[in-house]
């Protein structure tokens, strides 16, 4: 066989469509945060050992085959445009070298995405970059803990769009102060710069959050949930008429500019997920693809055919690890019908729906009884409609189901088990 049908058979048999790294240091930990990063100082010896590692174990991977048809990768966080230039370009330079990757993205903060870090990243193979701007309005970003201002988010996405890179912004409603005409602003700064992908989200405050403790005391005031939905809806309205089209819940997209690594998580594409608290999901032969490179992972039940993991190691273990072996994982196991809804629970995530592949694999594995009358409920609630016809016909959230959308996933994850 020649190298080149190698590389195909290799490809064809791999685990992994798609790749995540997690890079959890911050300059500073903003007030809603709850995510795995800690604030780290500029110069800390753990963050170039940290990347180093995630870059060799990257190696490893691909060196066994598991990578090799990864065709989305994303470095994200925290913060990864806080590492050193040289060591962000080694580890986006490693995920490069995985797989036929044709979308490559990294999380950046408008602080430290430097005119020079864009360069040495994109150089590396970059080919997006989402930026937290959260809010272009100075008060509302004090109030969320950020470290930037509006000045230097609107620097930092325009360096981004004049680079070529593919460039999204992350926007927040709901936030403390926050009006109708500053959402709008905020939306509109972001089209004016020449974002291309917009991800909307409310504020949620998290328990054990500093954003809590200030709610609490009375300091800020709690955000109203009719409010995050009359500016959710303002959101689709402002760019729709930006020419950005909701793809998904919280995203809206030039055409051709879906983030593609993002469309993975909610259409089953298994994914590999290295780094602190990263996340994984892989079929069961993709796992004991993983437990080769870590014997110490547990066998699979019989009835497991999907298995979900966190990195559970913290970064200084991380740093040190030389192998995919080194790390710790917990482990999640589902059963056929278990992974079946959580296919059409993600899928009514996406504006396409939910696709006829995913709804024939539920049909085989969940009872027709409950599965017939969770469609009909949603059909009959307005919460989902048909798009198409025939069997190309795909189930898809209304817009009363973007707004009901907990209510909605939740009946489909109700179907995982007998009720």
């Amino acid at each position: 066989m020649s190298h080149a049908a190698v590389l195909a058979a290799t490809a064809a048999a791999a685990p992994v469509r798609a790749l995540y790294l997690h890079v959890p240091f911050c300059a500073s930990r903003c007030r809603y945060c709850d995510f795995a990063t800690s604030a780290t100082r500029a110069g800390d010896p753990v963050m170039p050992a940290y990347a180093a590692a995630l870059a060799r174990i990257v190696a490893e991977a691909r060196g066994r085959g598991l990578t090799a048809a990864v065709r989305t990768a994303y470095v994200g966080g925290g913060t990864p445009s806080l590492l050193p230039a040289r060591d962000l370009a080694g580890l986006i330079g490693s995920v490069a070298l995985s797989g036929s990757v044709e979308e490559l993205s990294f999380e950046a903060n408008p602080e430290s995405l430097s005119d020079d870090l864009i360069a040495v990243a994109r150089e590396a193979g970059a080919t997006r970059v989402s930026i937290g701007v959260q809010s272009f309005d100075d008060r509302e970003l004090a109030a969320l803990g950020r470290i930037h201002d509006s000045k230097r988010a609107a620097a930092a996405l325009g360096a981004a769009v004049a680079s070529g890179l593919a460039a999204s912004v992350d926007l927040m409603c709901g936030i403390p102060y926050q009006t109708p005409a500053s959402w709008e602003h905020s939306l509109v700064c972001a089209l004016d710069l020449g974002a291309s992908h917009v991800s909307c989200y409310p504020l949620i405050i998290e328990e054990g959050t500093a954003m809590e403790r200030l709610c609490e005391a009375g300091r800020l005031p709690w955000p109203d949930d009719d409010d995050e939905a009359s500016y959710m809806e303002a959101a689709r309205r402002r760019l729709a008429a930006g020419g950005l089209a909701r793809y998904e819940v919280a995203s809206y997209a030039a055409p051709g500019r879906a983030c593609e690594h993002n469309i993975a998580y909610w259409t089953g594409e298994p994914y590999l997920g290295l780094g602190t608290a990263a996340a994984s999901m892989l079929e069961r032969e993709g796992y004991e693809a993983l437990r080769a490179a870590a014997p110490s992972l547990p066998a699979p039940a019989a009835s497991t055919a999907r298995v979900r993991l966190t990195v559970a190691s913290g970064p200084a273990e991380v740093a040190r690890a030389h192998a995919i072996a080194d790390l710790a994982f917990e482990v999640e196991e589902l059963d056929a019908r278990e992974a079946a809804a959580e296919d059409l629970m993600l899928g009514l995530r996406m504006a396409r729906g939910i696709s006829p592949g995913i709804l024939a694999r539920a049909r085989r594995e969940i009872p027709a009884a409950p599965l017939d009358a969770a469609i009909g409920w949603a059909l009959e609630t307005g919460l989902a409609s048909w798009m198409g016809t025939g069997a190309g016909a795909r189930l898809a959230p209304t817009e009363l189901g973007w707004l009901m959308g907990n209510e909605l996933y939740g009946r489909f994850w109700g179907l995982a088990a007998d009720e």
